[in-house]
């Protein structure tokens, strides 16, 4: 590939590669350039904001143009095959841009890090450095240690890291919402996931500096975080000064009461570990925003058992049961495997019935990848042949499109509170923004005097599977 053909990527293809640079930094304060993309969920695209600000404090300014970068950097996710494999076609595309610039350094960072260092170092030689997620901090001494020719590596994981000390640089922010992490790891031993592996044991930050970077943030015009961990619910720090302990529902509402202006959001929910203590806490407080991402993964207890999900179906929909009780406006999204090891035909009826049943705003919906590393792989055999893993996976594209609609025809006629994030996509005459309970919202700007930040009531008058589609009321 062309280095002009790198450079015009599609807005599509850069999604789930995104190139960043800080919204608010002078880029010529910097003497040398790095230049990130980021894959995967959430959390990768929240540590690549830290990566960014080690390397400001060592002098490397970011650009969206890695022609002009001195450091190219990959922020890796292995939760998928395709992940990977868009992750290698992309290194092999920026090694034959190093061949007419040799002293650029590519390196690669994440869950991908750990797990194949060896090969991409060695085998392949498709990087200079491999940093895994708890060694950013290492990275000004494996840059220098890469610019002598050697290759760098340091995937080692920590009990106890947290980069809470680190103010991250927000990338290519809108300047109006932002991600906040509050731990770091996971302990749910899930057998189709890596994450354990890559990203080590369960710790939590400490409350006082989340608290810290939330005012900041609003004391900055930002309206907006996302409070973000494998399973947020599962947060628990002690405050020895006080004596206290603090639970995902105390620090939930004290990130609120920051400011009643500010909203509030949180990704990703374990079912067994959400608490009525959460759910009422949400509804005591308009801030916290009516929305849920709650993983099923599938709607089968035994296929639930040997994922070692650690819930059945009948606790899972109890739970959705219990939030639709205390807070009957608010959204529910899922993660939801096709095709699991020796799932029959009847057990992937039972998916989409709990599907139904449930209601889902919105899913994110893949069939079954086995991961090298993984309890599954070395439990069971992958034997649910592709074809009915994709055939499975879109029947259940279809129900969720069919619930997503439902969900929106359902809002036609209602009025929402609207935070306007930015301009329409696809019209500048238009504002992008969305409710509590995370649905988009595109209304026209006519000679409203409003600006990304403000607060509107929004009235929907119509819909497509994906889209409100309203006005603003005076």
């Amino acid at each position: 590939m062309e280095m002009q053909d790198l450079l015009n990527k599609t807005h599509d293809e850069k999604r789930q590669g995104e190139a960043y640079a800080p919204f608010e930094a002078d880029p010529n304060q910097y003497k040398k350039r790095f230049y990130i993309e980021s894959y995967g969920c959430q959390m990768n695209f929240s540590d690549s904001e830290i990566v960014a600000s080690i390397l400001n404090n060592e002098g490397f300014g970011a650009t969206r143009n890695f022609l002009e970068a001195d450091l190219v950097l990959l922020n890796t996710c292995s939760i998928r095959e395709k992940a990977e494999q868009t992750v290698r076609k992309r290194l092999t595309e920026f090694r034959k841009v190093k061949e007419s610039k040799p002293g650029l350094l590519i390196g690669v960072l994440g869950c991908m890090a750990e797990r194949l260092k060896a090969k991409l170092l060695e085998e392949e030689k498709l990087v200079d450095l491999v940093v895994g997620p708890d060694a950013y901090r290492s990275l000004p001494m494996l840059i220098e240690e890469a610019e002598t020719g050697q290759k760098a590596v340091n995937v080692l994981l920590s009990r106890d890291e947290t980069y809470a000390d680190i103010s991250p640089v927000r990338l290519d922010s809108n300047g109006i919402t932002a991600f906040i992490s509050i731990m770091r790891g996971c302990n749910n031993m899930c057998s189709f996931c890596v994450v354990p592996f890559t990203r080590g044991r369960e710790r939590s930050r400490d409350a006082y500096s989340i608290l810290a970077e939330a005012e900041d943030l609003f004391s900055r015009g930002f309206k907006e975080v996302t409070l973000l961990g494998q399973n947020v619910d599962s947060y628990y720090w002690v405050d020895e000064q006080k004596d206290e302990v603090i639970t995902f529902a105390k620090l939930l509402e004290k990130v609120a009461l920051v400011s009643p202006t500010l909203r509030v959001r949180f990704s990703t929910s374990h079912p067994k570990d959400i608490t009525d203590e959460v759910l009422h806490t949400m509804a005591a407080h308009e801030n916290i925003c009516r929305y849920i991402h709650l993983p099923i993964q599938s709607g089968n207890t035994r296929v639930l058992q040997l994922m070692n999900r650690t819930y059945t179906r009948e606790w899972y929909l109890a739970k959705v049961d219990r939030i639709r009780e205390i807070m009957p406006d608010c959204g529910i999204s899922s993660d939801i495997i096709a095709g699991f090891c020796t799932e029959t035909e009847a057990e992937h009826r039972d998916t989409l019935s709990a599907m139904e049943y449930s209601k889902y705003d919105m899913s994110y919906m893949f069939f079954y990848s086995e991961r090298p590393g993984t309890l599954a792989e070395r439990r069971y055999e992958d034997d649910i042949p592709e074809d009915i893993k994709k055939r499975r996976l879109q029947e259940i594209i279809e129900v969720q499109n069919k619930l997503s609609k439902e969900s929106n025809l359902k809002d036609l006629g209602k009025t929402f509170k609207v935070l306007i994030e930015g301009n329409s996509k696809r019209s500048e005459f238009d504002w992008y923004g969305r409710n509590s309970q995370n649905k988009v919202i595109i209304f026209p700007k006519k000679d409203y005097t409003l600006q990304p930040g403000d607060y509107v009531q929004v009235k929907v008058n119509d819909c497509t599977q994906a889209t409100l589609i309203g006005e603003i009321i005076n």
